[in-house]
């Protein structure tokens, strides 16, 4: 198989950054949530409200690295029909406005396998997908995606944990692309908070070993907590905290308002307005 040569919209905006001196904010949304249609006018928005990165999420049955508010997300979009196909709707109509924010899709590998890794990468690409996180796939069974993902021009990125020790560190960055996703915390998405000095000392011992951009994610959940985490990292990462912001202007708990689209992307603002602020 042949590489795709193209230039990739993460490195071209983790680039950008690097020049303008500043990290990136990289927000997480569930495809599908509440329903297709909102879920498509928040991640259309969220560029405009200050998100250098999208995450989207891959709505599966059974998300065991998630913790309560992302596990609720897949649940309510996998109710109003979310599937693999749908989140691959959603990212290419964002694709029709946004031609230059990266977008990593994110989720479990057992959707993907079940397309079969060839289809879906070929049509992740087409749809305009520059990254792929799948959380629940090691670096030892991985070569039988990133093939493929490498033919496309796709980044796939890896996690690396406050237990990934050296030993296991050049296996997971054999296979790494795009950025590297540092999980400050042990345990699940939306739960404790990190420490500020622990994640600065794993973040410098990573960057001994790889030049990809590091970025850090799980527990952030305020503006101050993503500005600190950006000064330290290439990226704050931030999840749990806007798909709750999400749930918290629902009807019923699942369905839409007036409030929901703007509560998030006034949420994600004041988390860009940290960034920002972070290294001035």
């Amino acid at each position: 198989m042949s590489t795709v040569t193209v230039v990739n919209r993460l490195e071209t905006r983790f680039a950008d950054l690097k020049k303008a001196g500043r990290g990136a904010l990289v927000t997480y949304t569930m495809a599908g949530d509440p329903d297709h249609d909102t879920a498509l006018a928040i991640m259309k928005g969220l560029p405009a409200a200050g998100a250098d990165v999208i995450e989207l999420g891959m709505p599966f049955s059974d998300p065991m690295a998630d913790g309560p508010a992302i596990q609720l997300a897949a649940q309510r979009a996998l109710a109003a029909g979310g599937s693999l196909t749908r989140t691959l709707d959603t990212l290419r109509a964002f694709r029709e406005t946004d031609h230059s924010t990266p977008v990593v899709l994110m989720g479990y590998y057992n959707p993907i396998y079940a397309r079969g890794v060839d289809r879906f990468a070929a049509e992740a690409a087409a749809a305009g997908a520059d990254g792929l996180i799948i959380v629940d796939l090691p670096p030892e069974e991985a070569p039988e995606l990133t093939e493929h993902l490498k033919t496309h021009g796709i980044h796939l990125i890896f996690l690396t944990a406050p237990t990934t020790d050296a030993r296991r560190l050049p296996a997971v960055l054999a296979q790494a692309g795009g950025f590297l996703y540092y999980v400050s915390i042990t345990g699940i998405t939306g739960t404790a908070s990190a420490d500020e000095a622990v994640v600065k000392e794993a973040v410098a011992a990573l960057r001994r070993s790889t030049d990809l951009p590091i970025a850090v994610g799980f527990g952030i959940k305020t503006p101050a907590q993503a500005a600190a985490f950006a000064r330290i990292g290439d990226a704050a990462v931030v999840g749990s905290a806007v798909v709750q912001t999400l749930a918290d202007s629902l009807e019923a708990g699942t369905v839409a308002t007036d409030r929901t689209v703007p509560a998030v992307l006034g949420f994600v603002a004041t988390l860009a307005d940290g960034v920002r602020s972070a290294r001035r």
